[in-house]
């Protein structure tokens, strides 16, 4: 081979190596970004779990608005009954057994809003706390202790873990692909 040969090929060479670095230097760049926003919305669901205070008045007042409406209904139907009939008799009786089941049925639907809430709340850290660990490349046990929840919560993903064959994170050097075991 020529110098000239030798010359133009080391050129070569050095031109894709430079592409190479600035194709490199930009998927570090995206995978940087990516992960700190990804950071950033995990973090957030972690301080912020669960429905807002707006969101869970909206849930409370449209359930127990739509369980009013069916007793106003039923109501509704006796009194149209009484008068339709000309007829009084057990329309006082009808009405306070309404009244009873009614506020029964707000207080279930109370309790049953409240669970639903606080399902939320722990579905949205458990979430945050795997993302996190995930990014991270971190013991999701170990984290969620680190920050104060209960071990119970994070068994079954770590169990889940453990199982599983493959990991994906971001670490300091970017995307990572890797295997267990």
């Amino acid at each position: 081979m020529g110098r000239g040969a030798q010359a133009q090929t080391q050129q070569m060479i050095d031109q894709q190596l430079a592409q190479q670095n600035a194709m490199n230097q930009q998927l570090y760049s995206s995978s940087q970004s990516l992960g700190s926003a990804s950071a950033n919305g995990y973090q957030n669901m972690l301080a912020n779990p669960g429905y807002s205070n707006a969101q869970q008045s909206a849930i409370t007042n449209l359930s127990q608005s739509a369980l009013s409406s069916t007793f106003d209904a039923l109501a509704q139907n006796a009194s149209n009954r009484a008068a339709r009939t000309r007829n009084s008799a057990g329309y006082g009786e009808l009405l306070s057994g309404l009244a009873q089941t009614r506020g029964q049925q707000q207080a279930n639907l109370a309790q049953q809003n409240q669970l639903a809430f606080a399902d939320a709340s722990r579905s949205d850290m458990h979430s945050a706390v795997s993302g996190l660990s995930g990014l991270y490349g971190t013991d999701s046990s170990l984290l969620g202790r680190a920050i104060g929840l209960p071990g119970q919560l994070l068994n079954a993903s770590a169990r889940n873990a453990q199982g599983s064959g493959f990991k994906i994170g971001f670490g300091p050097g970017g995307l990572s692909f890797g295997f267990n075991g």
